[in-house]
């Protein structure tokens, strides 16, 4: 029975998934039957059985052995659900061993299954679940937007450790933690009775020794334990069993931010649980499969969006004299300048007022971006809220100066301005989108920008390219961030 708030709602959730995955597996398997033999209600399996088996009851028997390969694979526990990649990943490798191992008994027992059947099964199975998690996730959302859904958490270890991970729940809305307080040894934090993280004040509410009773005083419902130098293994022993009889969740966080989940490996040496951390994928992120991705899309987005190209043009060539496109000195890889492409936003003589503007708004060249900039035109402000002066940008691609993903195209003024971890973006192609594209965009802090690009450059793999090219799509389409 569930002991807490938190896994009375995680509960419900999973019902409600266990439900909506039956509903799309049976639409899925059912649309297949259909779509493959027609009017023909129940058309035998050809098999060397002695008895004759309808496809009806091959459907039904595929349904539930489907259902049952999620839940045996762990694709609604607790710790997967509601947040993060490794739900969907889950979904996936279920199917595909639900089919592989399909395969191998239909071989072993000589029935011959409809090959068109599975084609279409398979795929739309596979999308339905995957579409309907994701929709349970916006769900979730909204109910979390309104304060429910969420796990209240307490958090233990050094005042700067705190901070590094309230910031870090903070940033991700999405995973449900609202930290209520801190469990410190520190002297000072613990007089002060709060410690300030980004202008948001969290209360200390016990020694980092007193966490039990801390739990039952504030109703926390999790516990996340970060660096610190005053809790041993028989602390945290004794810490999990109380949790567990409180019917409260124990996190241990090693304290390593912006690293993929890739690069992580858990192993268990000496009776100590480790995690290997493996090196940055600088030099992936440079290697030839990328740059042939990178040619390939460039080339196919060109020849798809040709008609846009011209409307967008003739829009600025007929509202504001000047050029079509603005060439613009940007900083590549390795620091070699290039002259990235853009159609023109802004009228003619917009570069003669920057030292101006960046003079009126601090003074930082940094970063540099005003929202109502008043050198954009009209058809300029309708082309950068949706980023469609920056198609042109494919074009850079085509010449192998930019990629696809990758970091902000930095100017001169901000690589002046960098210290030897910036530097660390030039290690690759700048990119047409990036995390900084589908993370706020203009209205990301020069800070939070600068740590995008850094986990993008250590963290790439292709399958994080095609995530963020599918995420740029929906929020360019939305038109947030840009100005």
């Amino acid at each position: 029975m569930p002991r807490s708030d938190r896994e009375r709602w995680q509960a419900d959730y999973a019902r409600r998934l266990l439900g909506g995955d039956l509903a799309v597996l049976c639409l899925s398997i059912g649309f297949a039957q259909w779509m493959r033999f027609g009017g023909n209600a129940h058309p035998p399996l050809a098999s060397r059985l002695p008895l004759e088996v309808g496809y009806t009851v091959v459907s039904v028997v595929l349904a539930l052995a489907w259902q049952a390969t999620l839940t045996l694979s762990g694709t609604r526990s607790a710790r997967v659900i509601g947040s993060g990649t490794e739900e969907y990943r889950r979904v996936v490798a279920a199917s595909l061993k639900l089919f592989g191992g399909l395969a191998i008994v239909s071989l072993l027992l000589r029935v011959d299954v409809a090959r068109g059947y599975l084609a279409i099964a398979l795929p739309l199975g596979m999308l339905g679940l995957l579409l309907e998690r994701r929709l349970w996730r916006g769900w979730v959302a909204a109910r979390r937007a309104r304060g429910e859904f969420r796990t209240a958490m307490l958090v233990v270890g050094s005042p700067q450790a705190a901070r590094a991970m309230v910031a870090a729940f903070s940033r991700d809305g999405n995973s449900g933690y609202r930290v209520i307080g801190i469990c410190t040894r520190d002297e000072e934090a613990l007089a002060e009775r709060v410690i300030d993280v980004d202008g948001r004040e969290i209360p200390v509410v016990a020694s980092d020794h007193e966490v039990i009773d801390a739990v039952r005083r504030t109703g926390a419902d999790t516990v996340a334990i970060t660096a610190t130098d005053n809790l041993g293994p028989a602390d945290f022993r004794r810490i999990a069993w109380e949790l567990d009889e409180l019917g409260g969740e124990l996190i241990v966080t090693p304290g390593l931010v912006d690293i993929a989940g890739t690069r992580l490996i858990h192993r268990v040496i000496a009776d100590m649980p480790m995690l290997h951390v493996e090196k940055p994928q600088y030099d992936r992120a440079k290697s030839i499969r990328k740059g042939f991705f990178d040619f390939c899309f460039a080339l196919l987005a060109l020849l798809a969006i040709a008609p846009a190209l011209c409307g967008i043009a003739l829009a600025v060539k007929c509202t504001s004299r000047g050029p079509v496109f603005y060439l613009s000195e940007r900083i590549g890889r390795d620091g070699h300048p290039f002259r990235m492409i853009k159609f023109r936003s802004m009228y003619a003589d917009a570069e003669h007022h920057i030292n101006a503007l960046i003079d009126s708004n601090g003074g930082n060249p940094l970063f540099f971006k005003v929202r109502d900039d008043p050198r954009v035109t009209t058809v300029g402000r309708v082309i950068r809220k949706y980023s469609l002066d920056e198609l042109p940008q494919f074009f850079n691609v085509l010449r192998g100066e930019m990629s696809i993903v990758g970091p902000r195209p930095q100017v001169q003024r901000e690589v002046d301005s960098y210290d030897g971890i910036m530097r660390r973006r030039l290690l690759v192609k700048p990119g047409v989108t990036g995390l900084w594209q589908v993370s706020g965009r203009s209205d990301l802090t020069p800070e939070d920008a600068m740590r995008l690009d850094l986990s993008y450059v250590e963290n790439w793999s292709m399958v994080l390219d095609l995530l963020l090219i599918a995420k740029t799509i929906g929020t360019v389409t939305r038109g947030e961030g840009a100005y």
